[in-house]
């Protein structure tokens, strides 16, 4: 049986603009030995190449097919459910370029869809526009609902804060796409080309990586070096298959690679 990895970055291969030690050691054996293999991300506003581009500045050579964020789930999830349909964008880079190479067409009226995704561009102008669509019955869409880490001077409000506060003036709840939800869990599968049991993801977040795979049936492994501790784990009813200080102590093959 085919085996491969969905893994996370942030916290995973990375923190901030500092490799986690081991990792670009790990991503060549996976290469090496031909192991299928996808970053999982959900950050909207980067593409593909962009985050090509961050991972060659820390030693780790790849290509944009390695690459699967959650931009791309959700605009293939759109484009699913209506082809060639229209949405208006509160978001940037990555995901104005994926929507538009779905087939989606971007406007500033009465869109089928209003589409969130992280950003610091758009005005409370355009939020207030966007919930008289939704009001109106375009179909509200997340890319994900990741919190904010709640740090002074952060620059990014968090695109949960933003979904909350569309979702109170419109009494509307958002379909969020990204992690843990099975859109974004399944579509990564099926970009790397594998079944549910062939597939493990690898993540440093119980709320996000693991439970997604958990709900998925896929196995899972936390990585100690991001957010999630090991002491965090008793306190969710789910846990992962295997945890380690950091990717660096995988071992390949994986004991149920049988």
């Amino acid at each position: 049986m085919r085996h491969g990895l969905l893994i996370d970055m942030d916290g995973v291969i990375y923190g901030g603009d500092f490799l986690i030690p081991g990792a670009d050691t790990f991503i060549s054996r996976l290469l090496q030995d031909d192991i299928p293999f996808a970053f999982m991300t959900n950050n909207s506003q980067r593409t593909p190449l962009d985050a090509v581009r961050k991972l060659k500045k820390l030693g780790i050579e790849v290509t944009e097919n390695h690459v699967f964020t959650s931009a791309m789930a959700t605009s293939k999830f759109l484009a699913s459910q209506i082809p060639n349909g229209t949405a208006y964008v509160l978001g940037e880079g990555g995901l104005l370029g994926s929507l538009h190479a779905h087939g989606l067409t971007l406007v500033d009226t009465e869109p089928d869809f209003v589409v969130l995704g992280e950003g610091r561009n758009f005005t409370l102008e355009m939020v207030q526009r966007a919930v008289d669509m939704i009001l109106a019955g375009a179909k509200f869409i997340t890319t994900n609902r990741d919190p904010s880490p709640k740090k002074k001077g952060w620059n990014n409000l968090g695109i949960a804060a933003t979904t909350a506060m569309i979702e109170e003036a419109t009494g509307i709840k958002a379909f969020v796409v990204g992690k843990p939800g099975p859109v974004m869990m399944r579509s990564a599968r099926k970009f790397i080309g594998l079944e549910t049991a062939e597939t493990t993801v690898i993540g440093d977040t119980m709320d996000t990586d693991i439970q997604g795979g958990v709900q998925m049936g896929y196995k899972t492994i936390l990585v100690l070096s991001g957010i999630s501790k090991s002491e965090h784990v008793r306190q969710y009813a789910f846990k992962p298959d295997l945890i380690v200080n950091s990717v660096d102590d995988i071992v390949l093959p994986l004991p149920w690679w049988a």
